[in-house]
């Protein structure tokens, strides 16, 4: 099983972030949302106000809260407000 995290990253997460995708490494016992947020948030500040609006998908599955515990193998998704027509 994998050791890391990969972090999708869509629309204007992408564009702040200067990736579309990254991964982390991540204990055994998995690491809370909150605390990915928060570690992105302060290596990237430009994604910082996108993260407070932004949806999550763990492995395809919108989350609800921020206490969600991710696990080593597991995809997340950033999903900013999109807008258009």
């Amino acid at each position: 099983m994998a050791r890391t995290l990969a972090i999708h990253l869509f629309a204007t997460a992408r564009e702040a972030a200067g990736t579309a995708s990254m991964e982390r490494p991540i204990a055994p016992q998995g690491i809370l949302l909150r605390t990915v947020l928060r570690e992105l948030a302060t290596e990237t500040p430009a994604l910082g106000p996108i993260l407070r609006h932004a949806r999550y998908a763990r492995n395809g599955t919108y989350v609800r809260g921020r206490n969600v515990r991710l696990r080593p193998g597991d995809e997340l998704a950033v999903h900013p407000p999109y807008s258009g027509g």
